[in-house]
């Protein structure tokens, strides 16, 4: 049985709570990405996406350079460790309708070791020759529900 470990994206960026809307933004645009988790030190303590910063930062009246991604990041963060089976990842995954789920360390301190997309999940099951299961938890994620993070 494959674990996260097998599939996840080791060298993940990340950002600190306290930096500007505007360096996540940056960062986003650099890296090609829509999420950033965010880590004080190297312990996760939030997401934040360019939704974040659009709706609950620039609608609120809060000016990219002036907010913190504190202010708008979602701290209520779905994770999973290294050693989970991706079956269960998976399953988790479309169960909460996130695309993308950072991996932490055993323990209270819960360090960032890596990241696990759909994309991930996609490629993984495309070389096995079994590309439904992918496909069931993209169309979970991707089904809209209001009370689900993404």
């Amino acid at each position: 049985m494959q674990k996260v470990s097998d599939i996840m994206t080791r060298d993940v960026r990340y950002i600190a709570p306290r930096e500007k809307l505007q360096r996540a933004a940056q960062m986003m645009s650099d890296l090609d990405v829509g999420a950033l988790p965010v880590c004080d030190g190297k312990r996760l303590v939030g997401m934040v996406t360019d939704r974040d910063i659009i709706v609950r930062g620039t609608a609120a009246g809060r000016g990219p350079d002036d907010a913190c991604v504190a202010d708008v990041m979602s701290e209520q963060v779905r994770w999973c460790f290294e050693d989970q089976p991706i079956d269960e990842v998976m399953q988790q995954m479309a169960d909460s309708q996130v695309r993308r789920i950072p991996v932490v360390s055993h323990g209270q301190e819960r360090e960032l070791v890596g990241i696990v997309a759909l994309g991930d999940l996609a490629s993984r099951e495309r070389a096995g020759g079994d590309e439904q299961r992918a496909g069931h938890v993209l169309k979970e994620v991707s089904t809209s529900s209001g009370s689900k993070l993404s």
